[in-house]
């Protein structure tokens, strides 16, 4: 009995060993997106001007005598007048405050992923946005082994209003869809270790009757999309990559493996009584 529970401990011991969870940090969702943006523009201008002159001289002698006298005036007057309209177009960049922390849960609950804190991307210039190497030789993933970078490639709102069929109901949905590119990287050598797609839904559905108003429950679309996003992204993380295959096999595997050791004591300690 004994023998069973020392080699089981450091069978144990051994897998530990052998796997080291590795600490990756988990970026918020970047995003790029073009604004169309309208404007009219009136502008005008005047300007006058007066300039006016006069001379007077007078001559008088023993013989004679005369006057002179000599006047101008110069008006001016200048005028503009400008208007335009239509549209203009802009990249806009930035990062989304939200949606990442399941993908965070989801990835401690598998007990391969240690998680650690990437600090926000605030610099002014956004041109950087995207540039991953150059935002960890800055330094903004302390202590990660990995970079979880992901980006927002398509999102969504949709807020459909629809009959029932033989009942004088309407039903209103509120959804959003989004679609986020992750890539995991070396914080060391750069190299990508994994790269996928994933999508987050979230509705939120209520029936209408007559003139009534309600007020949809975006708390709630937003709380699914960032729920199902969490799972999907930790799913397909995991199948390529999970370090713990170096160590033995798969989470299902360790747990079956697990299973049976202990199904085993179990037998050996009914023999032994």
């Amino acid at each position: 009995m004994k023998l069973i529970i020392a080699g089981l401990l450091t069978s144990l011991c051994l897998t530990g060993a052998a796997f080291a969870a590795p600490k990756i940090a988990v970026t918020d969702l970047s995003y790029e997106e073009r604004v169309q943006e309208y404007f009219h523009v009136v502008a005008a201008h005047s300007k006058s001007s007066l300039k006016a002159s006069a001379s007077h001289s007078a001559r008088d002698s023993d013989f004679s005598s005369s006057e002179r006298g000599r006047s101008s005036l110069n008006a001016k007057s200048e005028s503009s007048y400008y208007e335009a309209e239509g549209t203009y177009s802009y990249i806009e960049r930035g990062e989304l405050r939200k949606f990442t922390a399941d993908v965070k849960g989801e990835m401690l609950k598998s007990g391969i992923y240690r998680v650690t804190t990437a600090k926000p991307y605030t610099a002014k210039n956004m041109e950087k946005l995207y540039d991953v190497i150059a935002r960890i030789k800055q330094g903004m993933y302390p202590g990660a082994d990995y970079v979880l970078f992901g980006s927002v490639s398509s999102i969504q709102w949709r807020d459909e209003i629809n009959p029932i069929q033989g009942a004088n109901k309407y039903s209103q949905t509120l959804s959003l869809e989004l679609v986020a590119d992750f890539n995991l990287i070396n914080t060391k050598t750069y190299e990508v270790k994994a790269a996928f797609s994933a999508m987050g839904e979230g509705q939120d559905a209520k029936f209408l009757t007559g003139n009534n108003r309600v007020v949809m429950n975006r708390g709630k679309v937003v709380s699914e999309v960032s729920k199902s996003l969490g799972l999907d992204a930790a799913r397909q993380l995991e199948e390529q990559f999970d370090p713990s295959r170096g160590a033995g096999t798969s989470r299902s595997t360790r747990e079956s493996s697990f299973k049976s050791s202990t199904s085993s004591m179990e037998e050996e300690v009914i023999i032994l009584r």
